[in-house]
């Protein structure tokens, strides 16, 4: 098993930027593909970016290509979301997740472990 632990999230200007970061418990890290998710208030939780084990393939949602980039470093078990061009509509709880799936899964019920959220509110 892995614990999530989410944090970097605050309130910042349209157009700001913010960077999250999430770290992993225990000594498997390096064997799950990591993801971002959030979920704005009354609305299902949307895919915003995934990253395999070994960082050599990135794939993101469509309302946040060209602006956001997910990273990870599998010395420190921490994965990454460095968010550019913030939008208030961007404004949303950020999750964490983790699979041992292989390929680009962007579901939220292909995710077996996350972290408790962190909050990011973008004002105009």
């Amino acid at each position: 098993q892995v614990q999530l632990v989410e944090s970097g999230g605050g309130l910042v200007q349209a157009g700001g930027s913010l960077r999250l970061s999430c770290v992993a418990s225990g000594r498997t890290f390096a064997t799950y593909t990591m993801a971002w998710f959030r979920q704005a208030p009354g609305k299902e939780r949307d895919f915003v970016a995934g990253i395999n084990r070994s960082a050599g393939n990135t794939y993101y949602g469509d309302s946040v290509k060209g602006r956001f980039t997910i990273s990870r470093d599998n010395a420190k078990n921490a994965v990454y979301l460095q968010m550019n061009s913030l939008k208030p509509e961007d404004t949303s709880v950020y999750f964490c997740a983790g699979t041992r799936l292989y390929g680009t899964p962007f579901l939220e019920n292909q995710y077996d472990y996350w972290g408790q959220g962190t909050q990011v509110t973008v004002s105009s």
